[in-house]
């Protein structure tokens, strides 16, 4: 496969004149800005271990660690005796009350963190927690607990017995990375892979208000992969997201990681390659590639595969220690952003230790789809300094934020075709390990971007876990 490091440089925007109305004329949309308004504490001693060079309680593939509906804001963390915890506090108060789910985290492993999930079509919560290609455990809430958070307590008694299943339904004996994901129509999915990093597939479980069914699973692991190094006929598809936009399309960009290293220049790096993406129609139903042709059936014998034509939208080899899920989202018009990772080639033409390479040279880059249903790439000016994740969102305006490890904001205007990306906020004073989590929800509610991150701490010692809150522009 031949390398591509960059599409090219990001076409400038167009500059739009202000329409006239009689007498008074159109302010401009205003560009990126975050004013820091408060920071609450929801643990001054929560969990604290490095495991795959981050914390259970911090990462970004969480969907979800910080959610907010109907005027509340939750989250979720594990305690230091491990304990699984959920909190909730009204919007903008400083006061978390909190409630122990009854389950304690079983390995010190970072993949197995705590994701939330609401129905709409009953107002309940749903957590599912502690995976990593083995056993999970699932909780809810009663119904209406989400309706009515003002009139209903927050305990303990809110919440069933954990469970080992979907209320029954068994879905596999290697599950990892759970992700909810509510439908236009009020239901509730949860993504997840099934099986190994360089071996598993992703599939879709959906709860209708009464009961989970499982939908199957809508990638392959199989198909040979060829890079200039050697070939892989094993691997797994890694989701950088799953989400809806507002028109009711769910999209998902992904990149792939082969289970054979040969097809590496160093066994120091990782073997995922390319930037690939499709997208649903039918509710996760069937799956079609940016051109609109069909590529998997969820469920059926036909699944999106390495070998099917037209999903890479950002091709690059795996030389490059290209990160896993990273982050995306939807812009107002529902066309997909997402925000990859990588080692440019102008540091090297091969990765040797993907940590100490991506620290000291990685950069993130900006993917979009424009208007004229072209992809375009354009490299965020702010060094990494971390092997880790970045996450994407977009404001009222659809001006874009990346928020990078230790909490650092830069910021890109719409207006400018996103090639005015300047830092927004340096993380100073917050003393934040790396990878943090945003809560993708709130910003349509009150425009405001919650971060919620955890203070360095060295060994096992805990640690004080926080959510840092920042209004964006009005």
């Amino acid at each position: 496969m031949n390398r591509r490091t960059l599409l090219g440089a990001a076409l400038a925007g167009a500059v739009v004149t202000p329409a006239f109305a009689v007498g008074s004329a159109r302010a401009a949309d205003p560009g990126p800005s975050v004013t820091r308004t408060g920071t609450t504490t929801l643990d001054s001693q929560a969990v604290f271990f490095v495991s795959y060079d981050g914390l259970v309680n911090n990462n970004s593939f969480q969907k979800n660690g910080l959610l907010t509906y109907q005027g509340y804001q939750y989250a979720v963390w594990y305690t230091a005796d491990k304990n699984a915890v959920v909190g909730r506090r009204v919007l903008g108060g400083s006061t978390w009350s909190t409630v122990q789910v009854g389950h304690t985290l079983k390995a010190s492993d970072s993949h197995n963190v705590i994701s939330m999930g609401v129905s709409r079509t009953d107002g309940r919560l749903h957590l599912n927690m502690d995976s990593h290609s083995d056993g999970f455990t699932y909780v809810k809430s009663v119904a209406g607990l989400m309706d009515n958070p003002a009139g209903l307590s927050w305990t303990a008694a809110r919440f069933g017995a954990p469970q080992s299943t979907l209320d029954g339904l068994a879905l596999t004996s290697q599950f990892t990375y759970p992700q909810f994901v509510s439908t236009p129509d009020g239901k509730l999915q949860l993504s997840y892979r099934v099986g190994i990093s360089g071996n598993g597939r992703n599939a879709i479980a959906e709860y209708d208000g009464t009961s989970w069914t499982d939908l199957g699973e809508w990638s392959s692991s199989t198909g040979t992969y060829t890079s200039e190094h050697g070939s892989s006929t094993v691997r797994n598809m890694y989701l950088h997201g799953i989400d809806y936009d507002r028109n009711g399309r769910l999209h998902s960009f992904f990149t792939w990681r082969e289970q054979n290293g040969a097809v590496m220049c160093n066994s120091g790096g990782i073997t995922n390659h390319d930037t690939g993406y499709v997208y649903s129609d039918d509710r996760g139903r069937t799956w079609r590639n940016n051109a609109g042709t069909l590529v998997g059936t969820t469920g059926g014998s036909d699944k999106v595969a390495v070998t099917d034509s037209g999903l890479v939208v950002d091709a690059l080899n795996p030389d490059h220690s290209l990160m896993n899920q990273e982050s995306q989202f939807t812009d107002s018009s529902g066309l997909p952003h997402a925000i990859i990772s990588y080692v440019p080639g102008r540091f090297g033409q091969c990765t040797t230790n993907y940590v100490t390479n991506r620290t000291a040279n990685g950069r993130a880059f900006h993917l979009r789809k424009n208007s004229a249903d072209s992809w375009q790439k354009t490299e965020i000016p702010v060094p990494l300094n971390s092997s880790q994740r970045t996450k994407l969102v977009l404001d009222r305006y659809d001006n874009a934020y990346a928020i990078f490890p230790f909490g650092r904001i830069a910021g890109a205007s719409k207006s400018s075709g996103y090639t005015d990306w300047t830092v927004l906020y340096d993380g100073s004073g917050l003393n934040a390990f790396g990878e943090v989590v945003i809560d993708e929800t709130r910003i349509a509610q009150d425009n405001v971007l919650s971060v919620l991150y955890q203070e360095k701490s060295s060994g096992t010692t805990p640690s004080a876990l926080h959510v840092v809150d920042f209004r964006l522009p009005a």
